[in-house]
């Protein structure tokens, strides 16, 4: 049976040592200031990203890798391992071009080599987490096909919701979505957001107040999930309180049995700004 390797882009925001443990390769994307160019995470941490997006008056911009990028990322695995099935999943296509990247770096090894790319519709740790599992089922030996079965089902039962503190960075990079009736909002109503079942960024609700938005978002999951045991990962930009908070308030008053965390890296942090929090969850 064929050895199977997972490779994601640098916006499923797993962290570096759980990438390490199970052997995830990423591919970076771009954080561009002006004339400065970055990969996302590679040549320039979350830290410093938000660091100097906050004193820069300008918004930096974003871009996915090239085909050949991917293609090179594809052959240089082949080469090491003629025999392993590569799982490629990306950022969603509605809010991206990586993932028709990867298609076409695939498409560029022309045969040689079992390349399988997904459009996971998610961002972040909401695909992140697919990432993740993929490779504790490569480690453990899993075949290809079981993978994807279980990448396919978690895909369909996971949920995310995030709070952003403003909606100016989403706006201003044209990522704003079916989110774009929450403007002209008064002042301290806090849009709690998620990606629909295309993946583009979509208003759930909107809700007076920090507290009582995060505990909307518990009222979701609750409806979501009912009493069933879930793992939930918490992910923020910049400041990790609010996040925290939100997993402290999941982990009271749902079935929570694991809790991980993450930072929202470079790219996505450029899209939605400092201040957000998200709550991603599956069915454990």
């Amino acid at each position: 049976m064929r050895t199977v390797k997972i490779i994601t882009d640098s916006t499923s925001d797993i962290p570096v040592h759980v990438r390490k443990q199970l052997g995830i390769e990423i591919v970076p994307l771009k954080v561009i200031f002006g004339e400065e160019s970055f990969l996302d995470t590679v040549t320039i941490s979350t830290q410093q990203f938000f660091e100097k997006l906050t004193a820069s008056s300008v918004l930096p911009t974003t871009s996915q890798p090239s085909p050949i990028e991917f293609m090179e990322a594809y052959d240089r695995i082949l080469k090491q391992q003629p025999d392993v099935s590569i799982i490629s999943l990306h950022l969603s296509s509605a809010v991206s071009g990586t993932y028709q990247s990867a298609v076409l770096g695939s498409s560029l090894l022309e045969g040689n080599g079992d390349v399988t790319v997904i459009d996971t519709k998610s961002a972040s740790y909401g695909f992140g987490m697919l990432a993740v599992k993929a490779a504790e089922m490569a480690a453990a030996g899993e075949s290809k096909e079981s993978i994807l079965a279980e990448i396919d089902r978690l895909n369909s039962d996971r949920k995310l919701y995030f709070l952003v503190d403003t909606l100016e960075y989403l706006q201003k990079g044209g990522r704003i979505g079916k989110a774009a009736a929450l403007f002209g909002s008064i002042l301290n109503i806090k849009p709690i957001l998620s990606l629909d079942s295309d993946g583009e960024v979509t208003a759930i609700d909107k809700v007076r107040g920090q507290r009582k938005a995060m505990q909307r978002i518990i009222d979701l999951f609750k409806k979501d999930f009912g009493s069933d045991p879930v793992e939930i990962t918490v992910g923020w930009t910049y400041n990790s309180d609010i996040a925290l908070e939100l997993a402290s308030l999941a982990q009271s008053q749902l079935d929570v049995r694991n809790v991980n965390q993450t930072e929202i890296g470079p790219v996505i942090g450029t899209h939605v700004g400092p201040g957000t929090a998200a709550l991603f969850i599956n069915r454990v």
